[in-house]
């Protein structure tokens, strides 16, 4: 581009965010009909978006979205910025660094210009451009890219810095599959020494552990052509793999070492995925004298995981087993995965059945006697402490992770103290630890914690309400007013993006006023998750808005479900996203499957039902609260399985609910599926909440009023969860097993 075209471009640039900076900047310009001005311009920004999805293959179409670029600028429309960001990200291939740093010039400070900076670094990175690189990313202001990351260090070495192998390999690991900038990073490290053969061989197992054959691969690939085929084969047949270690070896396998030995681990890994106890026959046959105590306790882990997700009443054995080798290797054994940790501590939980939650009494009075563990309970509480204690720094950031295991550490503080004056100091540090977990008494674990210290949810007050200068600025935040003009054209994937870069920042009353002119517009997963934003100004109207009211409770009422159950659920599904379709095709508020809305419209005598009518809103409310109804009954009454069933199939949580009869806390952190786990917890707390909500609303009272709102009888967590989960009782009847699924199976 030359420097007329830029100082022009610049000039244009100049005028669309001036247009974006005037309190007459709404959406109504941004959705006015096509015969308007401004229609024509939206409709040549999404032809622009069609055109870049196909320019890197068609020149033609780099050619079209250059114009449409152009025009658009010309007209100083509000989203120019966007089309002149996919005009130059379809050619960044051949851009040089003046380009972008005019575009940076003409979009200072927006989000395009730091998604463009986002691509120019892996453009950079792919080019070897370390000076350039090394320029540009202290510019970076979102840096939530991980290639970009692994360029960074490469950059870093690239420059002689020599600090930098522990932060370098705790990127490269944290890869997930084979990208370029990370795959490059591990193999120039490894060639200069930094990283070593045991460090490939812990990439080698989290590539086992999560079935990343291409990652396998290319760690291999470190180690030489026979690496690569010797890992190729185990992940094609480790049976096989394996039983070619003892051919010709009448005495058994010789001791294997090394790289025979990271493999061997691979191989056993691959197994336990299909079968965990013949992994576990392997290692007590043909390998018991073959593996150093290290690579026994790598290979009795991955196994116990494997058996943990398969809910196998001998995952604790194996994993006790595995932290045993462990303890005889000594402190070598290190780069177990935070997934891992965690499946040892949940099978450590679900072999402690229904007798893990001490009584109320243990909790809340400081002289009361809890009851001795056996000393199997006592090994399975303490493996919760210990695994869970070993997750890595980067775990321990995220809130769910530290609440999870903060819960579950101090209910085995309090199973294992002494009973009387010798374990109140440990009792004492428990309830403690819950009492802070109560704190948070809108999340799962803040409510589970809030009940086990015999206390009632009860809803925070609402913040002052919003000042017209607070709610001003929002409106005439540009960001804030783009991302809403993106998602009302349909672009929201973009929208999303750019609101969420927008918010960095914020101050709590700053997301109160952005959230409430998401709720205003009607946007409201950016109404909740911004408001869900906030530290110590908490808006439960924001949180947990009861959009549809009128809807959902007469649709609720009329199958006969919980209607803040409903609202729990549809909360969780779609953000009240009308509109919302998956990426496997469910659709509308309650995330239909076209399968299960037949279904459903047929058992209901909707004998004229469509398959466009799911995304009615009537309908769907009807046919999605009526499914989960139906599912409700076929697991007579129990939320949590439900909620499972709703998200995962019906199928999986009658499996899941095979075997011991475990603690309904406990159950649900066994869930298989992250997704599904975290599903029902958020579902289950969500009602609750809701609960509340609505009794406030049915009083009269919203907004302020909610201050005293609190969770009505029977409607609390504890109460969703039930007590136990155990085997179908025979006296429940036969399994409905036409239910069909809101999920593919």
């Amino acid at each position: 581009m030359n420097q007329l075209a830029a100082s022009t471009w610049r000039q244009r640039a100049t005028q669309a965010l001036a247009v974006l900076a005037t309190p007459a900047w709404v959406l109504v310009s941004m959705t006015a009909g096509p015969a308007s001005a401004q229609g024509s311009g939206n409709e040549a920004l999404l032809a622009a978006r069609e055109a870049w999805t196909q320019a890197a293959r068609d020149s033609r179409q780099q050619q079209r979205l250059s114009q449409i670029a152009g025009t658009l600028a010309e007209q100083n429309h509000p989203l120019a910025a966007w089309a002149d960001y996919w005009r130059l990200n379809a050619r960044l291939a051949d851009a040089q660094q003046s380009e972008l740093d005019a575009f940076y010039a003409r979009w200072a400070g927006s989000y395009v210009e730091d998604r463009l900076r986002n691509d120019w670094l892996l453009e950079l990175g792919k080019r070897r451009d370390w000076v350039n690189f090394r320029t540009e990313f202290p510019r970076f202001r979102m840096n939530d890219d991980r290639e970009v990351t692994c360029y960074t260090f490469l950059a870093r070495h690239a420059a002689g810095d020599k600090d930098l192998r522990a932060a370098a390999l705790e990127a490269w690991l944290a890869q997930r599959d084979v990208d370029t900038g990370c795959q490059l990073l591990g193999s120039t490290l490894y060639e200069a020494g930094v990283f070593t053969p045991a460090e490939v061989a812990q990439e080698l197992r989290l590539a086992a552990e999560f079935n990343r054959p291409r990652a396998a691969r290319a760690a291999a690939a470190l180690l030489g052509a026979p690496a690569v085929a010797a890992v190729d084969a185990a992940f094609a047949d480790p049976a096989g793999w394996l039983r070619r270690l003892t051919v010709g070896n009448a005495r058994g396998v010789p001791a294997l070492r090394g790289q025979r030995a990271d493999l061997a681990v691979l191989a056993l890994w691959r197994l336990a995925a299909a079968s965990p106890d013949d992994a576990a026959g392997w290692l007590d046959g043909a390998l018991a004298k073959a593996l150093q105590p290290d690579a026994a306790a790598h290979a009795w882990a991955g196994v116990a995981k494997q058996a943990a997700l398969k809910l196998q009443d001998n995952a604790l054995d194996m994993a006790l087993r595995a932290w045993r080798e462990r303890d005889a290797a000594g402190p070598a054994v290190a780069g177990w995965s935070d997934d891992l940790l965690a499946w040892h501590a949940r099978a450590a939980l679900r072999s402690l059945g229904a007798t893990a939650q001490p009584s109320v009494a243990a909790l809340t009075q400081p002289a009361a006697r809890i009851p001795e563990a056996t000393a199997r309970q006592q090994a399975a509480w303490a493996l919760v402490e210990r695994a869970s204690a070993a997750l890595s720094p980067a775990a321990m950031r995220d809130r769910e992770t530290v609440a999870t295991w903060t819960y579950w550490r101090a209910r085995s503080a309090l199973a294992q103290s002494r009973p009387g004056a010798a374990g109140e100091s440990v009792r004492a540090a428990a309830r403690q630890a819950l009492a802070t977990l109560a704190q948070q008494p809108l999340s799962y674990h803040g409510q589970l914690a809030l009940e086990d210290l015999g206390q009632r949810l009860v809803l925070p007050p609402e913040p002052p309400p919003l000042a017209a200068t607070e709610t001003q600025a929002a409106r005439q935040n540009p960001g804030l007013g783009r991302a809403l003009a993106l998602i009302g054209l349909g672009l929201r994937s973009e929208g999303v993006r750019e609101w969420n870069f927008t918010l960095r920042g914020m101050a709590d009353r700053e997301l109160l006023a952005a959230a409430a002119w998401a709720c205003e517009r009607e946007v409201w997963d950016r109404c909740i998750n911004t408001s869900e934003r906030t530290r110590e100004q908490v808006s439960i109207a924001q949180r947990y808005p009861t959009p549809l009211e009128s809807v959902v409770l007469a649709k609720s009422r009329e199958v006969g479900v919980d209607p803040a159950y409903v609202y729990g659920l549809i909360r969780q599904e779609s953000r009240f996203i009308v509109d919302a379709r998956s990426h496997v095709g469910a659709s509308g508020l309650m995330q239909l499957m076209p399968a299960t809305a037949r279904w459903t419209a047929r058992r209901l005598g909707l004998v004229d039902f469509r398959p466009g009518q799911v995304n009615d809103t009537d309908t769907n409310v009807l046919l999605g609260a009526s499914y989960l109804k139906y599912v409700l009954d076929d697991f007579n009454g129990a939320q949590a399985l439900a909620a499972a069933a709703y998200n995962a199939g019906p199928n999986r949580p009658r499996r899941w609910r095979e075997g011991p009869l475990l603690e309904a806390a406990i159950w649900t952190e066994n869930v298989p599926f992250a997704e599904t786990r975290d599903y029902v917890k958020k579902v289950l707390a969500n009602a609750a909440v809701y609960s509340a909500v609505l009794a406030a609303h049915a009083a009269g009272t919203a907004g302020p009023g909610l201050t005293t709102a609190a969770v009505p009888p029977g409607r609390s967590l504890r109460h969703r969860l039930g007590a136990t989960v155990g085997p179908r009782e025979l006296s429940s009847g036969a399994e409905d097993r036409s239910l069909p699924s809101t999920q593919p199976d």
